[in-house]
């Protein structure tokens, strides 16, 4: 009944015990079936999914509300137009029913429906939206004006909008956009995302300026635990005073490749290049070589072979 005086319109039901009122009610039923919902039309094979067909309907309406009746002789779009003086005005929002059941964006920016977790663009943590499915699909409504702060990607749109569509998936599956994290570390196609540091010093801001090369060295340097890390920062800004950005950048590029982060590394580096030899050249640092002398020297220390044991005996 509340949506019936939403919508300006009224419910009949069949009166009990009077088989004139059951019959109008099944008539209705029996028309609605036989115009609106054609059962002989089996139109599963001509769209691949349940948006396909609305979105065809759409276009049917289009077309045939903007050609001439044939009995009227009037176009139908422009014959509502002198009709809506005379009908009942809709509501500008819908009923709340008519959208679905209510759920609350959790802080993984995900509603719960069915067992399955479905993701929701950001801005949206813990407001209220309405999901429903819709054919093959959930549907994911929000009032964007009851928002506290409104979303970016919403800046000029207002009132009931659909924030998300996902395909309806079953427990264990979650339908997850990676769109809808744009600040994750992983790129919408599914690919990691490499880290980009940010500057938050003066002297930082100077390093990253020296390009691409600053930069992989930075993040190679601080996944390897380098120590003293800002001051070799530092030195790297001022050998790029003495011998050039770029070819200072191209140094600490060769080092991040070669996992080189010594104190001399660098300025080794700009000397190798400097001579003309190729960056291939260069030696990765690993443990398959250490200038650490060995310890078989003392292999035989408070051993005793079996010819002294017997000797001795």
């Amino acid at each position: 009944m509340q949506v019936g005086r939403h919508y300006g319109t009224q419910v009949h039901t069949c009166i009990p015990y009077d088989p004139q009122s059951k019959g109008g009610s099944e008539s209705t039923v029996r028309i609605a079936k036989a115009d609106l919902v054609p059962t002989e039309a089996n139109l599963r094979g001509e769209y691949d999914s349940f948006a396909e067909l609305e979105q065809a309907c759409d276009q049917f309406c289009v077309k045939v509300n903007t050609r001439r009746h044939r009995e009227t002789g009037r176009v139908p779009a422009d014959a509502l137009a002198d009709e809506r003086a005379r009908l009942h005005v809709l509501p500008s929002a819908p009923h709340t029913m008519a959208l679905g059941q209510t759920r609350l964006v959790g802080t993984d920016q995900t509603v719960r429906f069915g067992s399955v977790r479905y993701s929701t663009p950001p801005g949206l943590v813990d407001a209220e939206v309405w999901v429903r499915v819709a054919g093959a699909d959930l549907v994911i409504v929000a009032d964007l004006d009851a928002l506290p702060a409104r979303p970016s990607w919403a800046a000029d749109r207002r009132g009931l909008v659909e924030v998300a569509r996902h395909a309806t998936s079953t427990p264990g599956n979650p339908r997850i956009d990676l769109g809808h994290y744009p600040g994750h570390p992983q790129d919408p196609t599914g690919a990691p995302r490499p880290p980009r540091p940010k500057a938050r010093t003066r002297d930082e801001t100077d390093f990253l300026a020296l390009g691409d090369g600053a930069t992989t060295w930075l993040i190679e340097a601080s996944a390897a635990g380098t120590t003293r890390i800002w001051a070799k920062m530092a030195d790297a800004v001022a050998l790029a005073a003495l011998v050039g950005q770029a070819r200072a950048d191209e140094a600490l590029g060769v080092a991040a490749a070669a996992g080189r982060f010594a104190e001399t590394d660098l300025a080794s580096i700009v000397d190798h290049l400097a001579a003309g030899a190729p960056s291939a050249d260069l030696v990765t640092v690993d443990e398959a070589y250490s200038a650490q002398p060995g310890t078989n020297t003392w292999a035989g220390f408070t051993t005793t072979s079996q010819t002294s044991r017997e000797t001795s005996r």
